[in-house]
């Protein structure tokens, strides 16, 4: 993991004033982007992170269907026209939360205008991104994989998902663009 900052480095807390502090990137609100590949870490450390805020509400690409075949950025749509345009205005964003067990929309959420906002997933901070701060999460990808197929996901569609995030990544070097870089690995739920 050459490069990557471990989270003791950088404590959520301290990470949480230096946003405040941030000028807004989505009309009032700071929009924080936490990507990576699947399982590298970045929804526990979106949890961490919103918890040092006083539990700023976090968006998750999960919270959208994407079908593991189809493109990873295919919730942007969706998050942008439900979240991040209100937001851009001064209002509150509303979606329906994706439940990935059942099949099935469940309920609506709303994601009031906050002074941070986090945004986690898989293309969370693409280039496109109405980002103040971009976080980078990663680990090997044998720990990945491993990871994804202990939380339930199939092997195979898993490995074909990671062939198209690898791609998505090297087209728009979001790592490159990353203001922090976390090590997945020291990342623990």
């Amino acid at each position: 993991m050459d490069g990557m900052t471990p989270p003791a480095a950088v404590t959520c807390i301290t990470l949480a004033t230096r946003l405040c502090a941030l000028n807004p990137s989505c009309g009032p609100v700071r929009v924080v982007a936490v990507d990576g590949p699947s399982g590298a870490g970045k929804s526990t450390f979106a949890a961490r992170l919103s918890a040092a805020l006083d539990g700023a509400p976090a968006v998750h690409s999960d919270d959208f269907p994407v079908p593991w075949d189809g493109d990873p950025l295919a919730w942007w749509p969706p998050l942008t026209a439900q979240v991040l345009e209100p937001l851009w205005r001064g209002r509150a964003g509303r979606f329906r939360r994706y439940d990935w067990r059942c099949g099935v929309y469940a309920e609506e959420i709303e994601i009031p205008v906050v002074p941070v906002l986090i945004i986690e997933g898989v293309g969370a901070a693409v280039r496109t991104a109405p980002a103040a701060f971009r976080v980078w999460v990663d680990a090997p990808q044998d720990v990945r994989r491993r990871r994804a197929i202990g939380r339930g996901d199939d092997a195979a569609a898993w490995d074909r998902w990671a062939e198209a995030e690898d791609r998505q990544f090297a087209t728009d070097r979001t790592r490159d663009r990353a203001d922090l870089l976390v090590d997945g690995t020291r990342v623990r739920g």
